[in-house]
């Protein structure tokens, strides 16, 4: 993955009836710690990273690059939303496309935090780099990331083997 070119970045924090998506800070290390080591987080991405070696090598402020948003509840992160280009895509159809990606805490799932958060990178997206399509990867076996796909607007381009498990290739059309 490689980041998305030409963009201005960063944005002013976008806001939305409940969250604010901004540029990653030093208070958020902790969290992105607590992210990629839980087990639930990854249960369709491969297994967790060990905490310990996320320790020593995360660094003090976390990357930062353009397409990369922490997602903030109350001052407090609870996930993190990714927009890369996919550059070393597996699949033909999503090569050099914008590809959506997401991790949120398992206290925040199900209170519609990711649907939301998404929906506002997409927009800042297609302010961003209009007429670009985004696609999303996702294990067919991850209901939740399937139910958010289609909320999003991705429809479906094909289905693969990947990973030892049936992966799901959407895409959304740009915006109009």
């Amino acid at each position: 993955m490689s980041d998305l070119g030409h963009v201005a970045w960063p944005p002013e924090p976008i806001r939305t009836e409940r969250l604010v998506l901004r540029e990653p800070e030093a208070r958020d290390r902790t969290t992105f710690i607590e992210l990629l080591a839980s087990p639930e987080v990854h249960t369709y991405l491969g297994g967790p990273r060990p905490r310990d070696e996320l320790e020593r090598e995360m660094p003090e402020v976390p990357e930062r690059w353009p397409g990369s948003f922490v997602v903030e509840l109350d001052g407090a992160m609870i996930g993190q939303i990714l927009l890369r280009r996919a550059a070393g895509h597996r699949r033909p159809a999503a090569v050099g496309k914008a590809d959506l990606g997401y991790l949120f805490l398992p206290k925040a799932w199900g209170q519609g935090y990711a649907a939301e958060a998404c929906a506002a990178a997409l927009d800042w997206f297609d302010g961003a780099l209009p007429g670009e399509p985004v696609v999303l990867t996702t294990q067919s076996a991850n209901l939740g990331s399937m139910r958010l796909a289609a909320k999003l607007g991705f429809t479906e381009v094909e289905r693969f083997q990947a990973w030892d498990a049936e992966q799901w290739l959407g895409l959304r059309p740009p915006a109009t």
